[in-house]
């Protein structure tokens, strides 16, 4: 059997994989000239069970409607005429009730600890190197009242078999004690034992290799032009380079499959939604956190790997627009310098941009598709780093007629 996959991300990389490690021909397209150069370049970098909270909340529709006169709120909503924008937002506001909010969190849990197990045992086997940190996380809040309410909320995440453990202001900073010099802006903090970081650019690029020894071919800076159709099956991808068939595909672009999957009839709920990062470079005589974390007040993250520092925030729905000037990163700076005033070199930024590809329910599409030999591995939202191994064996499981090890009610197109 031959596969064709449809992207080079993490989510794409790891498919092929799997795929590849049971005995299939794979071959890999990407209009990029290396693997993980869209959303997985650089990315929070965090691998998060502990924070699978679904976006739809009853909240979100009031922060994204504050965000149209206040632009400093961590949701962000730039409305323009785009139709598909109007529809997924009508989609994400029926998600927002509590009820919905329990059942896509407990579905985005599962999958999260599926895929971080799946995501070591790959580590392990492989010995492969990323700047992996499995010291944990911590969930950090601000005042009392946000506290209280992040520990109410944990009830969910708990219930469905996480660790997390409720710290006062001192034990956060025994914890982590590069945060002491902000111990008054904090209350406390959740955290989560098990969570992980690493650079998923720098796994995906080094799984990528290992796809190559295992005979994976990868057509890079090789744009998709369309999908030939002959009745219910795909019978190629149309490329600058040639007509590309294989006897099944995956689809796997991140924020474009609903691009190419619409002249096929599917109307994917997936929205770009822009997130922005800066890197930092550690160097001698600064203190660096040893723990991956989020600020929850500001929704500020932040990871380190090896000898750089990165901070992420703000979820931007502004179509496919990836644009951004030193402006856009002010309030994500004033947070990193107030936490960590020491902890990397903050006079060399390196900024980014980049979109994710968000569902409303914020679980991804997964498995068989109208088509008897087109299937989805895409909308992995801003947790795609750590659901990608989880969905690829998930898809490599259905793909092998093989009941997956999950229940994946909710990410499939049914």
């Amino acid at each position: 059997m031959h596969t064709v996959i449809l992207g080079a991300g993490v989510a794409g990389v790891t498919t092929a994989w799997y795929l590849a490690s049971q005995g299939r021909k794979v071959t890999v397209i990407d209009r990029q000239p290396q693997a993980a150069s869209e959303t997985s370049y650089a990315n929070a970098g965090m691998i998060a069970p502990g924070h699978s909270y679904t976006w739809a909340s009853p909240r979100a529709p009031g922060i994204l409607w504050r965000s149209l006169r206040d632009d400093t709120q961590a949701l962000r909503l730039k409305l323009n005429p785009d139709p598909h924008m109007w529809t997924w937002l009508w989609k994400f506001w029926r998600n927002c009730t509590a009820e919905r909010s329990r059942i896509n969190t407990r579905r985005k849990l599962v999958l999260c600890r599926y895929s971080q197990a799946q995501l070591q045992a790959l580590t392990e086997h492989l010995q492969l190197e990323y700047e992996r940190l499995s010291t944990g996380a911590l969930y950090m809040y601000r005042d009392e009242a946000s506290l209280a309410r992040g520990t109410g909320n944990m009830k969910i995440l708990s219930d469905g078999g996480m660790d997390l453990r409720t710290l006062t202001a001192d034990e956060v900073v025994a914890h982590e004690p590069a945060l002491a010099s902000a111990r008054e802006h904090i209350a406390g903090a959740i955290y989560a034992p098990t969570d992980e970081s690493g650079d998923a650019r720098m796994f995906t690029r080094n799984l990528a290799m290992r796809c190559e020894e295992a005979g994976v071919r990868f057509l890079m800076d090789t744009s998709i032009e369309g999908i030939d159709v002959s009745g219910d099956r795909i019978t190629g991808v149309r490329t600058p380079k040639g007509l590309i068939a294989g006897d099944d595909y995956v689809l796997s672009l991140g924020s474009y499959s609903p691009i190419i999957a619409r002249p096929l009839g599917y109307s994917l709920p997936i929205y770009p939604v822009k997130g922005y990062s800066v890197t930092f470079p550690i160097r001698e005589g600064h203190t660096p956190p040893s723990l991956s974390g989020v600020d929850e007040n500001n929704l500020v993250a932040w990871a380190r790997f090896g000898n750089r520092l990165r901070f992420t925030a703000t979820a931007e729905f502004s179509g496919y627009d990836r644009s951004h000037s030193p402006a856009d990163f002010a309030p994500m700076l004033r947070v990193a310098q107030q936490l960590f005033g020491n902890g990397a070199d903050f006079s060399e930024p390196e900024y980014w941009a980049g979109l994710r590809p968000m569902t409303p329910e914020n679980t991804p599409i997964l498995g068989r598709t109208r088509h008897r030999n087109l299937y989805f591995n895409t909308g992995h939202g801003h947790m795609g780093w750590t659901m990608a191994c989880g969905t690829a064996s998930v898809v490599a499981d259905i793909m092998n007629g093989r009941t997956p090890a999950i229940d994946i009610t909710g990410m499939t197109l049914a």
